[in-house]
C-alpha cells in the first residue's frame, strides 16, 4: 500500500531532481577530456557494475526462463541506456547542457500519445491540450536549429537530444508492458545490455580510455555512480514509499536545474526562447497530469 509522501520522500524527490538535472552539466565536463562514445560507455558500464554489485549484496537473483522477459530487457536496454546516452553525449558537443535538460522535459508528453496507441491509457481532450502545448514549447526550443539544417552540426545535435527524449519515452512504454521483474534487476540488466553494445563501439572508434585530468575524470566516474546507479535506487525507494505519481514531480525539476547548473557552473548563455519553451513545456505537463497532481497535493 502506498502511503502519503513523508518528509523523507519529499527530500528524495528533490534530490532526484537535482541529480538528474545536473547530469547534463556533468556530461559537458566529461566531454572536456573524453569522446562521446567513451562518456556513454563509461556511464553505462560503471552503472551496470554498481547495480550488479547491489544485486549480489541484497540477494537478488537473475530471472530464469521466460524468453519474452529477456526480449523486453534487451529492448529496454537499447532504448533507455545505449542509444539515448550516445545521442546525448554526441549532441552535447555542440549544444548547451541546458538545451539537453530542456529536451528531457518533453519525455512525459511524448509518453502520453505513445501510451494511447500502445497501452490502455487513452489520450483525452485535457491530455491532448497539454501535449499540444508541450510540443509547441519543444518547437520553440528547436525552431532556430531546424531553420539551419545543413549549416553545421548544431541543428543535428539538437535533433539528437530530442531523439534521446523519444528513446526514453519508448523505453517507458516497454517498461510498463514488461513482465513482472524486480526494478533494480531490470535496471541492472538494462545497463548490462547497454554496456555490451557500447564497449566494442568505443574500442573501435575511440580506443581504450586513459586518465585525462581531474575534472573530466571525476565527471565520468560520477556519471556512472550517481545519476545512473544511485539515482536508480533512490527512484525505486520513492516509488515504493510514495508511488509513481509522486515521482512525476521530478519531471518539473530536471529542466530547471539543468538551466541553473548550465548558467552557474558552465557560464552558458540562456536565450529567451529557452525560458519560453520551459514555461510552455511545464504548463503542458501540468495540464496533462492535472488530476493526478491535484489528488497528490490536496488529497482529492
Amino acid at each position: 500500500m502506498i502511503d502519503q509522501p513523508t518528509s523523507r520522500d519529499w527530500g528524495g524527490v528533490i534530490a532526484l531532481g537535482l541529480i538528474w538535472g545536473g547530469t547534463f552539466m556533468v556530461v559537458a565536463l566529461a566531454l572536456e577530456g573524453y569522446g562521446p562514445v567513451t562518456v556513454a560507455t563509461a556511464r553505462t558500464t560503471l552503472g551496470a557494475l554498481t547495480l550488479l554489485t547491489m544485486m549480489v549484496l541484497t540477494g537478488r537473483k537473475l530471472p530464469t526462463g521466460n524468453p519474452k522477459l529477456w526480449g523486453y530487457i534487451a529492448v529496454i536496454g537499447v532504448l533507455s541506456t545505449a542509444l539515448p546516452f550516445m545521442l546525448l553525449s554526441w549532441g552535447q558537443q555542440y549544444v548547451a547542457s541546458a538545451f539537453a535538460g530542456l529536451s528531457m522535459a518533453a519525455i512525459p508528453l511524448m509518453v502520453l500519445p505513445l501510451a494511447h496507441f500502445f497501452s490502455d491509457e487513452p489520450l483525452n481532450t485535457r491530455r491532448l491540450i497539454g501535449v499540444s502545448l508541450g510540443f509547441s514549447g519543444a518547437l520553440v526550443l528547436i525552431g532556430p536549429g531546424l531553420a539551419q539544417i545543413g549549416q553545421g552540426a548544431e541543428p543535428f545535435a539538437q535533433l539528437a537530444c530530442i531523439s534521446a527524449a523519444l528513446c526514453y519515452s519508448c523505453a517507458s512504454i516497454f517498461t510498463r508492458r514488461c513482465p513482472p521483474i524486480d526494478p533494480v534487476v531490470l535496471s541492472a540488466l538494462s545497463l548490462v545490455v547497454g554496456a555490451a553494445l557500447l564497449l566494442p563501439i568505443m574500442l573501435v572508434t575511440e580506443g581504450l580510455p586513459s586518465w585525462e585530468g581531474t575534472r573530466p575524470g571525476l565527471a565520468i566516474i560520477a556519471l556512472g555512480l550517481i545519476p545512473t546507479a544511485f539515482a536508480t535506487l533512490l527512484r525505486v525507494s520513492i516509488i515504493r514509499s510514495a508511488g509513481s505519481v509522486f515521482l512525476t514531480l521530478v519531471n518539473y525539476q530536471v529542466p530547471i536545474w539543468s538551466m541553473v547548473f548550465g548558467a552557474w557552473i558552465l557560464s552558458e548563455a540562456l536565450p529567451l526562447r529557452f525560458y519560453i519553451a520551459l514555461a510552455m513545456i511545464l504548463t503542458g505537463l501540468a495540464i496533462s497530469q492535472w488530476f493526478s497532481l491535484r489528488k497528490m497535493l490536496i488529497g482529492r
